[in-house]
């Protein structure tokens, strides 16, 4: 994965840049909701049941075609941990919209989502769009956040 502080590494490929348009997203959310591991799936179709930190800030690239049109998502993992957030609001501003995360079997991060919905408010521009998006649908008999409840709180949000 790249890293936020990595220099660019030779010239820039031509086909790096064949794209028409780019979104740049941001996954925010307590630590430990599985923000690398949603990216990672996405991303890379790939997943690993080893948890990871993320330790500032890291992204990855994917591109996608919808209607004729090739879109280039440039999507950063952001950390959860309070000590990282200074660091990761700064990337808020440039950010097109944002994956507002919570752990579906972890209360306290969905507690948390209405905090989260305030700093996008306070450092990112007026338009970028928000998704709710109740993660680990897969452990459900550890479910303590019913689905009900997120729907509730994405409509709340707007």
């Amino acid at each position: 994965m790249a890293s936020a502080g990595d220099p660019p590494t030779g010239p820039r490929d031509a086909a790096d840049q064949n794209f028409d348009y780019m979104f740049k997203l941001l996954l925010i959310g307590n630590s430990s909701v599985g923000k690398t591991s949603f990216l990672f799936r996405y991303a890379d179709d790939s997943f690993t049941p080893a948890f990871v930190s993320t330790v500032g800030i890291d992204f990855k690239v994917k591109t996608v075609y919808r209607h004729d049109k090739r879109i280039k998502l440039q999507i950063w993992d952001t950390a959860g941990q309070e000590r990282y957030r200074t660091i990761t609001t700064a990337y808020y501003r440039g950010a097109m919209g944002f994956l507002l995360m919570y752990d579906v079997a972890n209360q306290e991060s969905f507690a948390a989502v209405q905090d989260w919905a305030t700093q996008i408010k306070t450092y990112s521009w007026d338009n970028a769009q928000v998704i709710l998006v109740g993660n680990k649908c897969d452990l459900e008999d550890e479910r303590v956040v019913p689905t009900e409840d997120g729907r509730r709180l994405a409509d709340d949000l707007g």
